[in-house]
């Protein structure tokens, strides 16, 4: 995994020779194409998006979001995964036509914007079962988020990068549910066919992780494998010990232990353990 965390070569590419018009985006603005920590850091403070606390940490306020909005969230109703989908107060379903109007809007909404971050980046360790997501965001701590959470290409990987799904966040956008079939001006859209996700009316970063997570949790079980939501670390042994629960009960610091190596969460280590088969 690619680690580098200063400013790269000015000479290095970092713009994937398959541009953004593979997302449907033709930007008016200028375009930052993956730029490392130190970088969006420095754009998210030019950019007013937050402040710099004591010690170093970004601060960026989320309000009204402080958390998930689990009420917000949808899946496209499409005939590809209708019937693998357990529809219902988690999985809401969209219209393809609704979808289709919000993803319009979403798109001329980033075309407008006067800057936009695009961090191309991996989900999953496993070569066989990973996925190739580009972000595109016009917020730099978002991406600055995106790009600690989620697997780096190496830098010689970026001018070929490939995406094989597709985020688009425009967290200052609101919806019209009238006119776009949602709940609130907030929005979750997933769309498995297109393999596109739409987040917009929250500033809360968690949405970037956990949608492309579900993601994920749809496909490898297709595949034969069992998705964990756990954190790991290991003994001097070379044993594993994995610790399962919901979001936000302490996995990852009951992991934290002194004398065992952290492997951090299994989502962002291995993603998945494979099925054994008779």
């Amino acid at each position: 995994m690619a680690t580098e965390m200063k400013p790269q070569r000015t000479e290095a590419v970092r713009e994937s020779s398959i541009g953004l018009a593979r997302q449907g985006l033709a930007p008016r603005g200028e375009v930052h194409w993956n730029l490392v920590a130190p970088e969006l850091f420095k754009s998210a403070a030019r950019r007013d998006e937050g402040e710099f606390a004591e010690m170093g940490p970004f601060v960026a306020i989320t309000t009204p979001h402080t958390g998930r909005s689990p009420n917000d969230k949808f899946v496209v109703k499409e005939s590809a995964s209708e019937k693998d989908v357990d529809w219902g107060k988690v999985n809401q379903p969209i219209s393809v036509e609704k979808y289709q109007l919000l993803l319009t809007d979403v798109r001329r909404y980033l075309n407008e914007s006067p800057e936009l971050f695009v961090e191309d980046l991996y989900c999953g360790a496993d070569q066989a079962y990973r996925l190739s997501v580009r972000y595109v965001s016009p917020n730099a701590w978002h991406m600055a988020f995106v790009r600690n959470m989620f697997i780096r290409p190496e830098l010689t990987d970026l001018p070929t990068f490939d995406p094989n799904f597709t985020v688009l966040h425009a967290p200052e956008f609101q919806a019209e549910p009238a006119r776009h079939g949602t709940r609130t001006g907030t929005f979750i859209v997933l769309n498995l066919s297109e393999r596109t996700i739409l987040i917009g009316g929250t500033r809360y970063a968690g949405e970037l992780k956990k949608s492309m997570f579900a993601v994920m949790n749809y496909l490898l079980p297709k595949q034969g494998v069992l998705s964990m939501h756990c954190s790991a670390n290991i003994g001097k042994a070379g044993d594993t010990a994995l610790f399962f629960g919901l979001s936000g009960t302490g996995k990852t610091t009951l992991s934290a232990d002194p004398n065992r190596g952290c492997s951090a969460r299994c989502w962002r280590t291995s993603s998945s353990t494979r099925r054994q088969r008779g």
